[in-house]
């Protein structure tokens, strides 16, 4: 073996087609931890309004630490992006388990969301997702 010469990193593979995929296999792929997991949760995301059983899914998704820790960038996490797409959606389940789901977190972790949103209450947060 040559002195410079580095091992070749693993490859993704080719994206999922994550349209074509059922809510409880994108649940799975983000569980799993799945290289493309963000995309599974966006997918999820982007049915919250029209789809109860996306909301459930996303609400029990943000509870894992692995999300909770995931960052998109600088203090936001998949877990706060999902929350924030709970509130987006403005459904009475949706916001109710982004409520929920923002309970779970640690107090330091809500003040924290609660500065980055601008509100002083989750209540008050109506994001918008364009």
């Amino acid at each position: 073996m040559h002195g410079d010469s580095k091992p070749s990193l693993p490859r993704r593979g080719p994206a999922p087609d994550v349209e074509r995929m059922t809510n409880a296999e994108l649940a799975r792929m983000v569980e799993a931890e799945h290289p493309y997991r963000g995309r599974a949760l966006f997918e999820l995301c982007d049915r919250l309004a029209n789809d109860e059983d996306a909301v459930t899914k996303v609400g029990m998704l943000t509870r894992l630490t692995s999300l909770r820790r995931a960052r998109l960038f600088d203090r936001v996490s998949l877990a706060w992006s999902a929350i924030i797409a709970l509130l987006a959606a403005e459904t009475a389940g949706s916001r109710d388990e982004a409520y929920a789901a923002f309970r779970a977190l640690d107090p330091v972790e809500q003040a924290d969301m609660l500065d980055y949103l601008e509100v002083t209450a989750i209540e008050e947060a109506h994001p918008r997702i364009a």
